[in-house]
């Protein structure tokens, strides 16, 4: 099943629903969050559990949906999770899980506008898979990790390159506002199976730049979520987004653009008027606009 967070407009307030079909199941009068509704249900959720025929309907081509967990939730990132995409970007290949994090102000949702910065030319597409909390835990086992697991989504984790090589930690590079996204929805892990079965491809403006099995990840999914609860609590309606693998080889005949990486030349930067797309098998796709930065408020 696929929960969502949805609006009647752009803008609006967001309500939590089941996406079947054509229809969107509107759960809100019985749930407030997603965050409520995840620890309504701590032992997991299917069609089952949730009822949802009992809810009243809208029909999905009249709402807006947005990311699709409650603003609150901690978003934890892995960086260089695939050996080809740390060997591109000039890192050492890790040994442990590489952790950051990303507040929630640079995430938009499904069709909404990703921004390119004003002062970027430099703005890499990231498709990843994300994973959603839903029972919470501390010194998780790997062998239990899955069981925390509400959901899986995609991910796009715009990084803003010359800001990253400010400094060693990747910091604002990975967190200008709405530079990534997130959704559109949220699928039960009965439904979207073993991540290591899956694949995650990236489109810009219809060509492939980025299509590898997830199960070419250095740590996996249970990996993350031990190495992570070591060290925190995870708490219900945590994001964790699993790492970017590296780019398709580029034609032979290629020519070298003004939005091309210098240093691995096809792994185009997106740009105003371009469209990102980011699709799992199994779940769907995440697309996003691609705009220019507009014009920031002068403190």
């Amino acid at each position: 099943m696929m929960l969502i967070r949805f609006s009647d407009k752009a803008g609006g307030p967001f309500k939590l629903g089941v996406l079947r079909g054509d229809s969107v199941h509107d759960l809100s009068t019985r749930y407030a969050s997603v965050r409520a509704f995840l620890e309504a249900h701590p032992e997991g959720w299917d069609a089952s559990s949730i009822k949802a025929g009992a809810f009243a309907t809208v029909p999905a081509k009249d709402v807006h949906i947005g990311p699709p967990v409650d603003d609150a939730a901690h978003v934890y990132l892995v960086g260089a999770n695939y050996k080809k995409h740390a060997i591109e970007a000039g890192l050492d290949v890790p040994a442990t899980p590489v952790i950051f994090m990303k507040p929630t102000t640079a995430l938009v949702g499904p069709r909404e506008a990703i921004q390119l910065p004003a002062i970027s030319s430099q703005m890499d597409y990231e498709g990843e898979l994300a994973v959603v909390i839903g029972t919470p835990g501390r010194h998780i086992a790997v062998a239990r990790a899955l069981s925390h697991v509400a959901g899986y989504a995609a991910y796009n984790e715009g990084s803003v390159r010359e800001f990253q090589g400010h400094n060693r930690q990747f910091g604002l590079g990975k967190n200008f506002e709405r530079s990534g996204s997130f959704g559109p929805w949220l699928m039960t892990p009965d439904e979207f199976g073993d991540p290591k079965t899956h694949r995650v491809t990236t489109r810009l403006n219809g060509v492939e730049k980025q299509n590898e099995s997830l199960a070419k990840m250095l740590f996996s999914v249970e990996q993350v979520i031990h190495y992570l609860s070591t060290g925190y609590t995870l708490q219900t309606g945590d994001v964790i987004a699993m790492g970017t693998p590296g780019a398709l080889k580029k034609p032979a005949d290629y020519v070298l653009g003004p939005y091309d990486s210098p240093r691995n030349p096809g792994r185009t930067r997106m740009k105003p008027g371009d469209v990102c797309e980011v699709e799992l098998t199994g779940y769907g796709v995440l697309s996003n606009p691609i705009v220019a930065d507009p014009a920031p408020l002068r403190g």
